[in-house]
């Protein structure tokens, strides 16, 4: 066998100084969605299950779109991705602040901000990540770039909040929606020279990947753990606001605990990231969603007050996107990183597919009993079950021939 063409790199420091600043902007401003939902609600006169199945629909469509948005990076480069993506995010932005029903609501907040986000965010971006940074530091700048994401929380989420009370929710819209638009020029620093990643890896088709992915028990396993993940954080970062509101606190605690949600997340994720390059990565993973698990059971349990709250959200941030270095890290190790984008999509779609639940069934449950118990009980549950189905996660490569150079 011929050995395979080595790829041209971009710099590794302008890689993850990039794409974190994407990754602030497109995770930032949508970990600020739950301080819309009282304005617009009251507003417009809809129900809470209004909004929340918009954002639910969001959260679909990114995981839906997630594996196109993959492959077409994998295939063609993640700059033409970042460039549609970060216009249909401001496209997005604009139509929540001009929808006057709850259809046009769910087609501008739901599908094309989803789909945006699809390729704005981390499969893309990890994608770039893995076919220019060395197989040593990958789970570190993996860490980094899931860092940065919560770094957007802690700065965007204040900052939504003030233009909310400033200049009022639909100005705030039109304001993000061009913050939306600096996607474009930052994704330049991630364009890569031709034909990079196209003869990185086995001879391999897309069809057959797919096929060897979804065949491998642990990718399986994997994929549905990462659907608990989704359940827990979109749940907690769209419904915590008016959960607060109902139980007496005013509205600075909210926009506090997601800030500190974002601020510890960014220990979190990098600590996770480093620690994926001396544990085994299936054992970080059970341990972060066993610890979720119990973080929330206390927080049920115990009486609501500020400082409660606030120590909720800082142990939360620890644990929010801890998980996403190590998964992503386990299915480059696994399948290698010509198809990274894609598969990282695949799985991402089951973390959408329980976010989709999450942001649904809280404001349903809501409606439908005037509490958010019940929700809170199935992610503690949830968090148990996704503990279980890690630890038998293989993370050795699958054996494959020796590489050879792919076919453009």
């Amino acid at each position: 066998m011929t050995p395979a063409t080595t790829a041209p790199r971009l710099s590794m420091t302008q890689v993850l100084l990039c794409g974190a600043a994407i990754v602030t902007l497109s995770m930032g401003i949508r970990h600020g969605f739950g301080l819309w939902l009282q304005p617009i609600t009251m507003d417009r006169g809809w129900t809470r299950e209004t909004f929340a199945f918009a954002l639910a629909v969001q959260n679909l469509a990114w995981g839906l779109a997630g594996p196109v948005a993959g492959m077409l990076a994998d295939r063609w480069g993640a700059f033409r991705v970042l460039i549609v993506g970060s216009v249909l995010y401001a496209l997005g932005l604009v139509s929540m602040a001009l929808a006057t029903s709850g259809l046009a609501f769910t087609g501008g907040a739901g599908l094309l901000i989803g789909i945006a986000q699809s390729g704005t965010t981390y499969a893309v971006i990890y994608g770039v990540i893995a076919r220019n940074v060395a197989p040593e530091k990958r789970s570190w700048a993996m860490g980094v770039a899931a860092a940065a994401g919560s770094f957007g929380q802690f700065l965007m989420v204040p900052v939504e909040n003030w233009l909310i009370g400033g200049l009022g929710w639909q100005n705030a819209l039109f304001l993000l929606g061009c913050a939306a638009l600096a996607i474009v020029p930052l994704a330049f620093g991630l364009k890569e020279p031709a034909g990079a990643g196209v003869h990185t890896g086995p001879a391999q088709s897309v069809g057959a990947a797919l096929r060897e992915a979804l065949g491998y028990r642990s990718f399986l396993l994997l994929t549905a753990g990462y659907f608990v993940c989704g359940f827990q954080v979109v749940f907690i970062g769209v419904h915590m606001p008016a959960y607060l509101k109902d139980q007496g606190l005013g509205p600075e605690v909210a926009t506090t605990a997601l800030a500190l949600i974002g601020l510890f997340n960014v220990f979190g994720t990098y600590a996770a990231g480093v620690l994926g390059q001396k544990l085994a990565k299936r054992h970080i993973l059970a341990a972060i969603y066993l610890l979720r698990a119990i973080v929330i059971t206390i927080f049920v349990l115990s009486p609501i007050t500020t400082w409660g709250v606030y120590l909720f959200a800082a142990t939360m941030g620890v644990l929010w996107l801890s998980t996403v270095p190590p998964t992503n890290a386990i299915v480059a190790q696994i399948f290698g990183v010509r198809y990274m984008s894609m598969l990282g999509g695949i799985v991402f779609l089951s973390h959408q597919v329980g976010s989709f639940l999450g942001v649904w069934l809280g404001g349903r449950l809501y409606d439908t009993t005037g509490s958010y118990q019940v929700v809170w009980w199935i992610a503690v549950a949830l968090g148990v079950f996704a503990a279980l189905v890690n630890l038998p996660v293989r993370e050795t490569a699958i054996p494959r021939a020796e590489a050879r150079p792919v076919a453009a």
